[in-house]
């Protein structure tokens, strides 16, 4: 119960996020709220409705507040907690929790359901500590009637390079967006937005997720990656003091300050940024690939979805980039009822649980018949596999111990800078020092 307790302490989701009456299989599912909340509830549901499930074995699901979860999860599982099962795990912290962890067994389905590529972001040292549950990434989410509009009108060509000109140092010409760099990203951010150009049909050109937290450097760091950024250089140097990170840095802070995206922007992560697009006042927004069952559902974007559409991130002199990861669903080795988890972590590996979740919402990487069966309802699912390979990086250094810590002190160094209460370099040179401290452990 000591978990439980901190779960609400921390702001859990909801009051069915800490059943009064657990079930004998505990899943924490992680930080809530988002369109995985909704999957893993949906497909623990039809799990526990099965005829063929022993009444001791039924799954009940608990999830935290954001901040903080992955560090939380490290003490509980090192500490020995048996208050959950079975927990969610992330390729960048597989070899984190591995030590706490017992390897699992997937059904015979795995394989052709999920492929390699799939698998291996839940393996560490040639196991498998985990059930691929959501294949992360990122879109491009635009607004297609805007840019449509755009394209077709030489008087608004004309409007957008003075505008590129004043604020990117050149005249661009509005492209498609499967053509965009980041300096065309900027620029047609910039001719959206009100406060630059005073005739746009909506009031912001983007929606940038500036909170001081570690998933939204994540969303970020595709920029520079773009320019050629990275965490470590060939020999290990710590290299984000570089003109890679200062040009994504300070495009960032351009556009926030240029008034491209709100003010409050400084507070915005998923949810926050996925409403402000939804309210029909944004042209273009980098977002994960998760937030398509929201944005293109009439229901939950009554003011877009017919007009949303997405691509790959941006390019820059480097190429074209996204951040890549998995998240998934491993066994505590302190886990109260082992038998009991084990049987519904090899369902969740079977086709059948895949294709539900994916339809509930969720976001897996699937293959063959797998990702067949849900094209029609589920077309985002299937570039996650292209995008991934064509696309998909890690920097050096992110699949170590500390990485979680990097990405949350990059976010408080990072957010101080584009808010205006440190300077650049003073940025990067605290970014720079405390990366060294926590690479070197």
């Amino acid at each position: 119960m000591a978990l439980i307790s901190r779960l609400l302490a921390a702001g859990c989701v909801s009051v069915a996020c800490a059943a009064s009456a657990p079930a004998s299989v505990t899943v924490l599912g992680g930080p809530g709220g988002g369109p995985e909340e909704t999957a893993l509830r949906a497909v623990i549901d039809v799990y526990n409705k099965k005829a063929d499930v022993p009444a001791d074995d039924k799954v009940d699901v608990i999830f935290s507040a954001r901040d903080g979860y992955y560090d939380k999860l490290q003490a509980d599982l090192a500490a020995g907690s048996d208050a959950f099962d079975i927990n969610l795990i992330a390729t960048y912290s597989v070899g984190r929790y591995a030590p706490f962890m017992t390897p699992v067994e997937l059904s015979d389905q795995a394989q052709a359901t999920f492929g390699d590529t799939v698998l291996k972001t839940m393996q560490f040292d040639g196991k498998q500590y985990g059930v691929p549950t959501d294949l992360s990434l990122h879109f491009m989410f635009y607004r297609s009637d805007l840019i449509e509009s755009l394209l077709k009108d030489p008087d608004a060509a004309r409007t957008y390079a003075v505008i590129s000109k004043k604020y990117l140092g050149k005249e661009l010409t509005p492209k498609s967006p499967d053509q965009w760099t980041w300096e065309d990203y900027a620029a047609t951010a910039l001719y959206f937005t009100k406060a630059v150009n005073p005739k746009s049909p909506v009031r912001y050109g983007t929606i940038l997720q500036m909170k001081n937290l570690l998933f939204n450097i994540m969303v970020f760091q595709s920029l520079p990656r773009a320019y050629g950024a990275d965490w470590e250089d060939a020999e290990g140097k710590i290299s984000v003091d570089s003109e890679a990170y200062r040009k994504g840095l300070e495009l960032y802070k351009m556009l926030y300050d240029a008034g491209a995206t709100p003010k409050d922007s400084l507070s915005y992560e998923f949810p926050e940024a996925n409403a402000a697009f939804t309210s029909g006042q944004v042209a273009v927004m980098l977002q994960w690939n998760a937030a398509n069952g929201t944005l293109a559902d009439p229901k939950t974007a009554p003011n877009t979805a017919a007009v949303t559409r997405y691509v790959a991130p941006p390019a820059g002199p480097d190429g074209r980039f996204t951040h890549v990861h998995g998240l998934g669903f491993g066994l505590n080795s302190h886990a109260r009822n082992p038998e009991g988890a084990t049987l519904f972590l090899k369902w969740l590996s079977t086709e059948e649980a895949a294709v539900d979740y994916a339809l509930a919402g969720g976001s897996p990487g699937l293959a063959g018949n797998a990702v067949k069966q849900v094209a029609e309802k589920r077309p985002d699912l299937v570039p996650l596999g292209e995008y991934a390979s064509k696309y998909g990086y890690v920097m050096r250094g992110a699949t170590s111990a500390n990485a979680l810590a990097i990405y949350a002190l990059q976010a408080e160094q990072f957010t101080g800078y584009w808010g205006g209460t440190q300077s650049l370099d003073a940025t990067l040179k605290a970014t720079t020092e405390g990366m060294e401290k926590l690479l070197s452990k």
